[in-house]
């Protein structure tokens, strides 16, 4: 085995020729060999698991992964993360605050916690700077107050707990998506085409996509991480129906039964209707737009996000009980795409 020079030193990058000794070997055994004692094979087996590991320019995220020899074995070391993140001044569009809890409307493009190549400028750190030492902490230093989160891209309405009593009862209801309790969540969301049906349920299991470990799939229920997903769609509004082959696209509401990572973007593309804007769901539509007028194409074509709003969350109040609705109107952008699409 021998060291293959990478282009910066300094980087966290790594790349090993696995000679002809390796052949036969598990991946996350001979990493852990190789990469030296700052990375213990717990260590290389998380970031095996997360999709940091290549071998021969494939993604593998199987620890158990047996080297053929000869292959080229990258590892991408992410930079290591603050102990503790800080308060920073970043605005909060507030909704409702009282000792419990916070209510935000959450714009597009912000992240709600820490993570990698997300280590500033996050909603924890704007709640830390606003809430002071009263944020809620088990959910633990990197995620102070956050019972939910919504995607970066993903605009709308979100709460954060304050008090540790807060964080449980809440965490419960969106543990169990409300079915013990008061609990609704409805997005709004603007799909290429439209539905066969005015309203319909879409009840699909999710899990890894064995293609790009950063994304979800629908999965058959038999496989091992396949985790349960019901999703309730309407469609409110549809747009340039005289086209010949239909609506070119809908506005629809989508209801959540269950919470997983990304279940609307991925249950809409499942369906055939991929949200306008989602590059990794809907990546094939995107030459959909050449049909349109062009003032209509280059609104839709600049659109810079998966075109999904968190528009409607109710829950029970975590001390009094009492049920709370709170509802945040389309973002600008949304808005804007919605008025182009009804020039169709």
């Amino acid at each position: 085995m021998k060291n293959v020079p990478d282009s910066e030193a300094a980087s966290p990058r790594k790349a090993y020729l696995a000679g002809p000794e390796a052949a036969g070997q598990r991946l996350d055994q001979w990493l852990a060999g190789v990469a030296g004692p700052d990375l213990s094979r717990s260590r290389v087996q998380a970031l095996i698991k997360a999709g940091a590991v290549t071998v021969a320019g494939k993604v593998v995220g199987e620890a158990k992964h047996k080297l053929a020899g000869g292959e080229e074995v990258v590892l991408d070391v992410p930079a290591p993360a603050p102990a503790e993140p800080e308060g920073e001044d970043i605005a909060l569009d507030i909704l409702y605050e009282d000792d419990q809890v916070i209510v935000i409307d959450k714009p597009a493009g912000l992240v709600v916690h820490q993570g990698a190549g997300n280590w500033t400028g996050t909603l924890v750190n704007a709640l830390i700077h606003h809430c002071g030492a009263s944020l809620s902490g088990i959910g633990g230093v990197a995620r102070p107050g956050i019972v939910h989160r919504l995607d970066k891209d993903t605009s709308g309405v979100m709460v954060a707990a304050k008090t540790d009593l807060a964080h449980r009862e809440l965490s419960e209801a969106f543990a169990d998506h409300g079915q013990e309790g008061e609990l609704e969540r409805a997005y709004l969301a603007l799909v290429w085409g439209t539905p066969s049906r005015k309203a319909g349920i879409i009840d699909a299991h999710l899990g890894r996509s064995t293609r790009d470990r950063t994304r979800q799939a629908v999965v058959p229920e038999t496989r091992a991480d396949a985790r349960h997903a019901v999703t309730h769609f309407e469609v409110l509004e549809t747009f340039g129906a005289k086209y010949p082959d239909g609506p070119v696209a809908s506005l629809v509401e989508c209801r959540l039964e269950t919470g997983r990572t990304h279940q609307i973007r991925v249950h809409m593309a499942h369906i055939g209707h991929p949200l306008i804007g989602d590059r990794d769901y809907g990546g094939g539509f995107r030459t959909k737009s050449n049909r349109l007028p062009d003032d209509v194409r280059r609104i839709v074509d600049a659109f810079p996000r998966q075109a999904l709003h968190a528009g409607l969350l109710a829950f029970a109040h975590p001390v009094s009980g009492e049920v709370m609705e709170f509802t945040a109107p389309l973002p600008a952008d949304m808005e804007a795409l919605v008025e182009a699409l009804r020039r169709l």
